[in-house]
């Protein structure tokens, strides 16, 4: 009998627990459980954080954690030329898009170095633009030959491939790009539209489509020259698809066939296999990027509105878990505007006062899954910031009796609370951040939005350095040496944060979506931003790692005027308006992955 060793070289170990970075393919007997173990890989979407701006026929480039999403339509804004950078975590808003706002595109290239082309306008017009983009603006290149929407893309931004499409008659032109103009390719040897593509100009591959009222299966491959149909069909024949990869190893998902499909393919230079995982969000007109092992779905529409979706593939001994937003126990007093304990954690955290709708003096204490009574505030009020921890916790300022803002500040010991030093200036609206001995408070509202930072030592507060900008509802996250403040209302909300060191406000990255009356928890370097009020209650999350702001997972409910704890992986928001006084309590796990270890056994 051949043995395993005889197999893989090695005698398989006996280990008494599962080894902490196992490799794919490894085999081991666990000891304590009397099994063999092993880790197999698996293929498989996940969710992602959703686009910024929900829409269907758009174009992607570059990999699953450096891609970019440009063009196509928004319900209600029409043809964009919106472009969106995702990070592997989050997507983030670029400041500006194309020249030519336009929808049905095709693209190609990288996060940095992309080129879009083709595409149609309005009611219609099938266009030629062509534009090239070097990770912070796009510029106009000569236009293609054939004007055409629904077409697809391979190579790169300076070997780039444009074929098939329509206009409306279904095309099967190729076209070439050397970086400086458009020249034609060999032809396709089906004429068709709404295909998918990958590769390069080169060594591309041409998958699926239309050529009405046929749905096609078929694939063929470029070499440079000419295309050449290729003996083995999709098992899903399906047009408006998108697709990942090399002209070797792809994926293809997504479309209709000609009900809307999930369906994906992975093809291997010879062959299409179909994968049990399917998209989580059955859809047509979205756009991909990656690789066949780490491939990337955005957008698109699902047979009743344009979706902001993100799934990742991914083929690896890993199993992906995207981050989410869980419900927690709900708070015995439904409320807005309380303190929370800012730097509190997921598991022991406090909210108190805040408006039901009258000021309240209740505190409520938070063990990770349900709330408790705890000692009650000595002053009821509402837009109160909090800071510090369960058991050193500080309640800042905000609108007393006689709905008067107060400079009164209050100490939480775990049981009951204490007057502490008074602020030199009474506000509302204000931020809070660090610890009942190192605390921070800043901006606010004092019958005029302030700039004004003050800093606690346990005992007093004096004055810090001012905010660039004045501002009120503003979310507050870090340390008093390392301070966040986000977004905010100003005369309209604003979306610009400032990093604070001890002394000083500078400018951070602006959040994608501005908003008032967030929450926020975590780090100067690793924050969360959760809700908020946009013209309507938000559920929209952000994250932050010190320089740009990405989307995150939305909440379960949209709210503002909420409370926020914890980090950036392990976040809690509580109470706030959904249209009504909310006693909802929510808690965030930022997205992680574990190995696919399992039990061998002679059925495996």
């Amino acid at each position: 009998m051949t043995t395993f060793k005889e197999i893989s070289g090695q005698l398989i170990r006996t280990l008494s627990s599962d080894p902490t970075d196992p490799q794919e393919g490894q085999i081991w007997y666990n000891s304590t459980l009397g099994v063999l173990r092993g880790v197999d890989a698996l293929e498989a979407w996940s969710s992602g954080s959703p686009l910024i701006a929900a829409r269907r026929g758009l174009a992607g480039a570059g990999t699953q954690t450096a891609a970019l999403g440009f063009g196509g339509y928004i319900t209600g804004t029409g043809d964009t030329g919106a472009t969106e950078s995702y990070n592997g975590s989050g997507w983030t808003s670029n400041p500006t898009g194309f020249n030519t706002a336009r929808r049905y595109l095709a693209g190609c290239g990288t996060q940095t170095a992309a080129l879009a082309f083709g595409g149609i306008i309005g009611a219609p017009t099938y266009s030629t633009a062509s534009e090239s983009w070097n990770g912070s603006t796009w510029t106009s290149t000569p236009n293609m030959s054939t004007g055409r929407n629904v077409l697809a893309g391979a190579g790169t931004q300076t070997a780039g491939l444009a074929f098939g499409g329509g206009t409306p008659t279904v095309q099967s032109a190729t076209e070439e790009f050397n970086g400086s103009a458009w020249t034609a390719g060999g032809s396709l040897n089906t004429a068709r539209k709404a295909l998918g593509g990958v590769g390069l100009q080169t060594a591309a591959l041409a998958i699926g489509g239309s050529t009405p009222p046929t749905i096609s299966a078929a694939t063929e491959s470029y070499n440079g020259t000419s295309w050449t149909t290729l003996p083995a069909n999709m098992n899903t024949a399906r047009f408006s698809l998108s697709s990942a990869g090399t002209q070797t190893a792809a994926i293809a998902f997504g479309g209709r066939a000609p009900t809307i499909t999930a369906a994906t393919e992975s093809w291997n230079g010879t062959n299409w296999t179909s994968n049990p995982n399917g998209l989580g969000t059955a859809r047509y007109a979205l756009a991909g990027a990656g690789t066949q092992t780490a491939g990337l779905g955005f957008g698109g529409y699902n047979g009743t509105a344009n979706v902001a979706i993100t799934e990742e593939y991914n083929k690896s001994g890993h199993q992906y878990f995207a981050a989410a937003w869980a419900s927690g126990g709900n708070l015995g007093t439904a409320r807005y505007a309380g303190a929370p304990s800012s730097s509190g954690t997921q598991t022991a955290s406090f909210y108190a006062g805040g408006g039901i709708p009258a000021n309240t003096t209740a505190t409520e204490e938070y063990n990770g899954s349900s709330w408790t009574a705890g000692g009650s505030l000595n002053t009821a009020r509402r837009s109160v910031a909090g800071a510090g921890t369960l058991t050193a916790g500080l309640a800042i300022s905000g609108i007393g009796p006689g709905d008067i803002r107060t400079t009164a500040t209050e100490e939480y010991n775990g049981s009951s609370w204490t007057a502490g030093g008074s602020l030199a200036t009474a506000r509302s609206s204000l931020g809070g951040a660090g610890l009942q001995t190192a605390a921070l408070a800043f901006g606010g509202y004092t019958g005029a939005n302030t700039n004004v930072t003050e800093e606690y030592n346990g005992s007093a507060w004096t004055t810090g350095g001012t905010m660039n900008t004045a501002r009120r509802a503003l979310g507050g996250a870090g340390t008093q040496t390392a301070g966040l403040a986000v977004s905010g209302f100003t005369t309209t909300r604003v979306g610009n944060t400032e990093e604070y060191n001890g002394s000083a406000w500078t400018a951070g990255g602006n959040v994608n979506t501005a908003r008032s009356g967030a929450g926020s928890a975590g780090l100067q370097t690793d924050a969360i931003f959760f809700g908020g009020y946009t013209g309507t209650q938000s559920a929209s999350t952000e994250q932050y790692n010190g320089t740009i702001w990405v989307t995150d997972v939305n909440m379960g409910t949209g709210r503002y005027d909420i409370g926020g704890s914890g980090d950036a992986s392990s976040g809690l928001a509580m109470g706030g308006y959904a249209g009504g006084l909310s006693s909802a309590t929510e808690e965030f796990t930022g997205a992680y992955s574990e190995f696919n270890i399992r039990t061998i056994t002679t059925t495996s």
